[in-house]
């Protein structure tokens, strides 16, 4: 197609082919933008505004995201953090100068993050603008040629061209049309929800966006773990441990509490998935505030919701009761010690700290600590070595290994209260077992040398809990956005935004001669069907004039023929 064709055919459609959609046209300029501070900032503008820019955005917001999935972060696991340092040396610096660490408080993502909440913004806001005014506004009114549009049907008729344009536009405002009369023709349009739903999406990505923020500047989110009988109540010196964001205030710890009434295990017994957890929920009494208790049940993925607050169950262990009695028979430490698993049959292993009231058989205050191996089904007698082969309680034994001197609690520095820092401790060499550690059953005592006393094993053995108490204000915010984003993304998928003009107008004959065309956002087979059914309609009312007889020629005009009928006369 020549220059020249192409531009008629733009004059031809006129007003007819635009704003069928918001987006910004695409400016291009030989040479550039202009080498000025004002051209350069206009030019900066137009492409972080540009719908292009925003889904590189997008996506580069998503490959940012892999990273946090992937590496442990400082913020959800500071212990797994300190781990993998420990076991890539190499590594650990490079993704500590790329903060790797901390994706989502790392200043690239929040950088990515915040030009993709500009772009959104710059680019929807004149967009909105610009649908609102099509929607106040009026179909535009017919091309001269409509002929030249994709989906195109004419006839001529016997119906007076007016009562055609009256039948057209009833028949289109019938089909949810806003159809409006144009000097000859009549202009109406459909699909404006199709515009809608891409402008309602890319808002819900704004709020998406803002959920996101919300959710990590108010958010707080903490560890507990609770035996059975215990309770915890919503308070930052509760916690085991703490995270919230940087615009979070401990004032908005919402009051509430519970008790660990009891948990809950049982396990496949046979098959390939013998071990696997089949019930695993805690039982719980609850109060919010100082109202009355309420009883509740938290399973995995079925949180208790009180406050504001989701607490989740995370993980479950074992904590043997034992008795700690000094040389004389006084009992010095008597409780419930959670000892931490590290394999599916729960194998655990913990620390028994005895820091006050024991003295030796001089009199001499000391500090005591055991070391706990825990199986809760005994395996492996005869091997010299000692394994739990099924997770429930079935053959329980613990085996324990003493120490006395300096537990090291009062030095200043930090501990884990599962491990024993025995720097300044002495190990006990008692009878029986491997001379260090006695394996113990359930009601059984290991009678400690030189009058030092004794530890028991008592028969109850209680059950423990983890719990995850988290309060992330902007989960409904985000979880409206995605519906919205869902349904916005659907309109603009499977809407189509299309016009359709009707002009009847009086031919040189006397007959008027009706055109129907219509013009889709984008190419579709649905619209020429559609044109079809709607020429169909007004068709029905608007019938085809008849074809006039066609007039024989004169006899005289053609010897030939007038010769032959001379013939047949005769």
């Amino acid at each position: 197609m020549s220059k020249t064709e192409t531009t008629e055919q733009q004059d031809g459609l006129g007003e007819a082919g635009a704003q069928l959609s918001t987006a910004p046209r695409e400016e291009t300029a030989i040479g550039g933008p202009t080498l000025s501070i004002v051209g350069w900032i206009r030019w900066f503008w137009r492409q972080l505004t540009s719908m292009r820019v925003a889904l590189i955005l997008l996506f580069l917001l998503s490959l940012g995201a892999v990273p946090g999935s992937l590496i442990p972060q400082t913020s959800a696991d500071e212990l797994k953090v300190r781990t993998f340092k420990e076991a890539h040396e190499t590594l650990a610096p490079i993704y500590e100068k790329l903060q790797l660490f901390d994706v989502y408080g790392s200043v690239w993502f929040s950088a990515i993050y915040i030009l993709l909440f500009v772009s959104l913004i710059g680019c929807i806001v004149p967009r909105t603008w610009q649908f609102v005014g099509q929607l106040r506004g009026r179909p535009p009114g017919a091309p001269k040629r409509l002929n030249r549009l994709p989906a195109y049907a004419t006839w001529s008729t016997e119906a007076e061209p007016e009562q055609v344009r009256q039948a057209a536009l009833a028949l289109l405002k019938g089909r949810r049309f806003r159809a409006h009369t144009v000097k000859d023709a009549v202009a109406a349009e459909k699909g404006y929800l199709r515009e809608a739903g891409n402008l309602l999406f890319h808002i819900a990505l704004i709020v998406m966006l803002v959920a996101f923020a919300t959710g990590q500047l108010f958010k707080s989110e903490g560890g507990k773990l609770i035996i059975e009988g215990d309770g915890f109540s919503n308070t930052l010196t509760q916690y085991d441990d703490f995270k919230s964001g940087s615009l979070y205030s401990v004032e908005d710890l919402a009051p509430f509490s519970f008790r660990l009434d009891g948990f809950t295990g049982t396990y496949e017994q046979s098959g390939p998935q013998r071990g696997t957890p089949r019930t695993f929920e805690a039982a719980v009494t609850y109060a919010e505030g100082t109202g009355p208790d309420k009883k509740a049940v938290i399973r995995v993925n079925e949180p208790l919701v009180v406050g504001g607050s989701k607490v989740y169950l995370i993980a479950h262990g074992y904590a043997p009761v034992v008795t700690v009695r000094d040389g004389r028979g006084k009992v010095v430490h008597r409780g419930a010690v959670p000892l931490l698993p590290f394999d599916n049959n729960l194998t655990s292993t913990g620390a028994i700290k005895v820091m006050d009231g024991y003295r030796d058989k001089n009199g001499k205050k000391e500090q005591l600590g055991f070391q706990a191996f825990f199986v809760p089904t005994f395996a492996g007698a005869g091997k010299g070595d000692m394994f739990s082969q099924f997770p429930a309680l079935d053959f329980p034994v613990m085996a324990l290994t003493g120490y006395h001197g300096d537990l090291r609690v009062d030095s200043g520095l930090p501990q884990n209260v599962y491990q024993l820092n025995t720097s300044k401790m002495t190990q006990f060499k008692v009878e029986g077992g491997t001379g260090s550690a006695n394996r113990l059953l359930p009601g059984e005592t290991m009678t400690l040398p030189d009058g030092a006393g004794s530890i028991t094993f008592e028969k109850e053995i209680k059950e423990w809990a983890s719990f995850q108490i988290s309060q992330q204000p902007g989960n409904g915010l985000a979880l409206a956005g995605a519906i919205a984003a869902i349904a916005g993304l659907t309109g603009s998928l499977f809407i189509q935004r299309r016009r359709v003009w009707v002009r009847a107008v009086r031919g040189d004959d006397g007959v008027t001669v009706v055109e129907m065309a219509g013009l889709g956002r984008s190419e579709s087979a649905k619209l020429p069907e559609e044109l079809a059914d709607l020429a169909a309609t007004l068709h029905a009312q608007a019938p085809t004039a008849p074809t006039p007889p066609e007039t024989p020629d004169d006899p005289a005009e053609d010897p030939a023929e007038a010769e032959a009928e001379g013939s047949e006369t005769k």
